[in-house]
């Protein structure tokens, strides 16, 4: 399974939380970019629906494919 982590970082005169390399907006304080990061890691796991997904590549080529909607990562928030 695939694991996400948000870790909580000054940022911009603020506070942010930042997955794989990826800073989210600053927030005054600490508290508060901790408590957006424990949302979006509760969010990153809700399921959906399966979905049948179609893209073309540089090459003109079609691919289909087959998306299942309940294969979600399992996210966490580090605070420290």
């Amino acid at each position: 399974m695939t694991r996400i982590t948000y870790s909580i970082v000054p940022h911009d005169g603020g506070w942010a939380y930042m997955a794989a390399d990826v800073y989210s907006e600053p927030f005054p304080t600490r508290d508060m970019a901790l408590t957006a990061a424990r949302i979006a890691a509760a969010e990153q796991q809700v399921g959906g629906d399966d979905e049948e997904i179609s893209f073309q590549d540089e090459k003109g080529n079609w691919h289909f494919e087959h998306a299942d909607g309940g294969d979600r990562p399992e996210a966490m928030v580090e605070d420290g």
